[in-house]
This record gives structure tokens, C-alpha cells and sequence, in this order.
């Protein structure tokens, strides 16, 4: 019968003492860029005529890390901390019960959990809110269109309350030197209340989604002359957020040529390629050809010299043999050479002259072995 009593009492005392209410009522979500600025809320309701003491806010980072004090207020003075010092302002109206934090230019490292924590005077208990801020990278400051398009150049206050734009201005500045020219006016305490442009934009700027807080601009129409600098200052009552980025305008002429130009380099590159590609392989060819016939006239004067080497050898060693035999054949003696030269012409001379007796007596006394041969 005490175990559901407790459970039921836990929660209210826990509600009373730390204010575990207000928390779970407003735990609101706030995603800006780098760069931007961040209001996150923190106000009391139905604090029966009792003023604020006691202001803190600290923060949590998402990954584990040591939380820290963002700023506190006390005995009518606020005092910024850390990192956050020239960055932090208590921007709600203490009087009123309200210790709303302006985070001005924020930074990556800023991502994480905002806790609040408002105590009054003579009051023990703890009101608690809290904020999750995301940070995304940041927005381009620069924007390039073409000649006759649209260009939309943002401009956001990113807060947790659900306060008004009052005022939206756009300036124009086409360098450093130039003046400024208005590009629209928006206030919602003006009788007329609706964007008016003016100059030479007349006609061609309008408000994105001023509804929503939202102080984007759509210029259309965009002309070579609409390149420079845009600053926007966007208000909510008295807290003022300004942004400012640069406008870049391609024209179609310029596009045109770049393009031509492109593209005759291109094709000029192309053939260059093709040419030097078919010139080196031509000398490759020429080359390995040249390579291949030196080898082959090489392989084949080796060829023939050693054949004729060869044939040489033979011829030599053949005439050399045949010198020999015929040397070793010619061997006469004095007898044999007197007797054949004797012998060779006696015969024609008996044919001729039958009547010679002297010579025949010299035939006749040749031994029978002599004549026989």
C-alpha cells in the first residue's frame, strides 16, 4: 500500500524541487549554422510576483566532455564565461522573468545540450529548461548565377521562442567604395506592411516566407549589374541578426565563349594526342624493323663467312693435297726424263727420214727393257 503512494509522491516532489515541469514542457530542438546566431529561451510563468535572483547556463557537450558555464547573472550583473565570453548575451527582459540567451556566432564546437536554471527570491525551488542545439556546416557566402535567372539569398534568426519578425532591411553595394542602395524594406509596425523594393529592383524582389520568420529573398530576373555585395539585417523587437554574402552573374556571352573555347581546346588537344600517339608508334615500327634487319644481316654475314671460311678451308686443304701428290708423282730421275725426251720426238723422225742410219743405230742400241716402257 506505501510502494505506489511513494511512486506517486516521487515524481510531485521532484516536480516541485527542480522544476522537472517546466523541462518536460519545452525541451525544444534549434539547428543553425556556423556563423549564425541562436536565441534560445528561458521563461518563467506564474512566478506569483516574485523577481529573479539567479540566472545559469551551461553546457553539455553530446560526446562525453566536462560540462561548462555559459553565463550567469546575479545580483543585476551578467557575466559571460570561457569560450563563450564575447559570444553570450542575456537578452530576456529579467523584470519579466525571462533569462532568454543569445549565442552569437556559433561555432562546431557549440553542438550539444543548453540548460537553463532560473531561481527566485526567497524561493528554494529550481526552474529548469533545456535546448538541444545542432550546428551544420556553413552557408555559402558566395552565390554564382547566370544572367536572367533567380537567385535566393537567404537570411534566418534561428530561435526557441516563437517571437516575430519585425523588421527585414536588404542593402546593396556593388563594391567597397559604392553606395549602398536598398533592395527592400519590410516592418511590421509600418501602416502599409508588406515588402517594398525599391530603385532599380523594384518589381523584381520578394520575401520568401516572411510567415515563418523567415527573411529570405528572391531576386529575379538577375542582371550583370546585380553582382556585388547583399547585407541583410533581420529583427526580432529589439535583437537584431545580420547576414551578408556576395553575388556573382555569369554572363551568356561570356558562357558562350567559354564554351567555344573550350571546346576548340578540347579538340585541338584531341588531335594533338591522336597525332603524337600515331608519330610514336610510326617510330616504334620503324625501329623494331630497323632492330630485326640489323640482326638478320648480322645472323646472315656470320652466315656466309663462315661458309666461305669454310669453303676456303676445304679449297685449301684440296689444293694442298693435290700439290702433295703431284709432288710426291714427279719424281724423275735423270734416266727416265733423257730417255722420254728422246723417246717422244725418235718416232716422227723415222716416219720422215728413213734413210738416217744413226739414229736408228741409236734406237737399236736402247736396251729391250728401255723400249718397252
Amino acid at each position: 500500500m506505501f510502494c505506489p503512494l511513494k511512486l506517486i509522491l516521487m515524481p510531485v516532489l521532484l516536480d516541485y524541487s527542480l522544476g522537472l515541469n517546466d523541462l518536460n514542457a519545452l525541451y525544444p530542438k534549434l539547428t543553425v549554422h556556423v556563423g549564425d546566431s541562436a536565441l534560445m529561451g528561458c521563461i518563467v510563468q506564474n512566478t506569483q510576483g516574485k523577481s529573479v535572483t539567479k540566472v545559469d547556463w551551461t553546457h553539455s557537450p553530446e560526446q562525453h566532455g566536462k560540462d561548462e558555464y555559459v553565463l550567469y547573472y546575479y545580483s543585476n550583473l551578467t557575466v559571460p564565461c570561457g569560450r563563450f565570453k564575447n559570444r553570450s548575451r542575456l537578452v530576456g527582459d529579467v523584470s519579466q522573468n525571462d533569462g532568454s540567451l543569445l549565442l552569437q556566432d556559433v561555432q562546431e564546437a557549440d553542438q550539444g545540450n543548453y540548460t537553463c536554471e532560473i531561481r527566485l527570491e526567497n524561493e528554494s525551488r529550481v526552474f529548469k529548461k533545456a535546448v538541444v542545439l545542432h550546428v551544420l556546416p556553413e552557408d555559402p557566402k558566395e552565390i554564382v548565377v547566370h544572367e536572367g535567372e533567380s537567385a535566393l539569398m537567404g537570411c534566418h534568426f534561428q530561435s526557441t521562442e516563437e517571437k516575430r519578425v519585425t523588421k527585414v532591411y536588404w542593402m546593396f553595394s556593388s563594391g567597397q567604395q559604392a553606395k549602398e542602395e536598398t533592395v527592400l524594406l519590410y516592418n511590421l509596425n509600418n501602416p502599409v506592411r508588406y515588402p517594398q523594393s525599391q530603385g532599380r529592383f523594384q518589381n523584381r524582389v520578394t520575401l520568401v516566407d516572411i510567415a515563418h520568420n523567415d527573411g529570405a529573398i528572391m531576386l529575379q530576373r538577375v542582371k550583370e549589374s546585380d553582382k556585388g555585395r547583399y547585407t541583410c539585417s533581420i529583427y526580432l523587437g529589439s535583437l537584431m541578426f545580420r547576414n551578408s554574402l556576395t553575388l556573382h552573374v555569369i554572363q551568356e556571352s561570356q558562357t558562350a565563349s567559354r564554351s567555344e573555347i573550350l571546346g576548340g581546346t578540347h579538340v585541338v588537344i584531341i588531335v594533338g594526342i591522336v597525332c603524337a600517339t600515331l608519330l610514336l608508334l610510326t617510330g616504334l615500327i620503324v625501329i623494331v624493323k630497323k632492330r630485326h634487319r640489323n640482326k638478320s644481316s648480322e645472323s646472315s654475314t656470320a652466315i656466309v663467312e663462315s661458309l666461305e671460311h669454310t669453303r676456303k678451308a676445304s679449297l685449301e686443304k684440296h689444293v694442298y693435297s693435290a700439290i702433295a701428290a703431284l709432288e710426291m708423282i714427279e719424281e724423275p730421275n735423270a734416266k727416265s726424263e733423257a730417255i722420254y725426251m728422246i723417246m717422244h720426238p725418235a718416232q716422227p723422225s723415222l716416219r720422215s727420214d728413213p734413210n738416217n742410219v744413226s739414229e736408228k743405230k741409236t734406237v737399236l742400241d736402247i736396251p729391250k727393257t728401255d723400249q718397252a716402257f
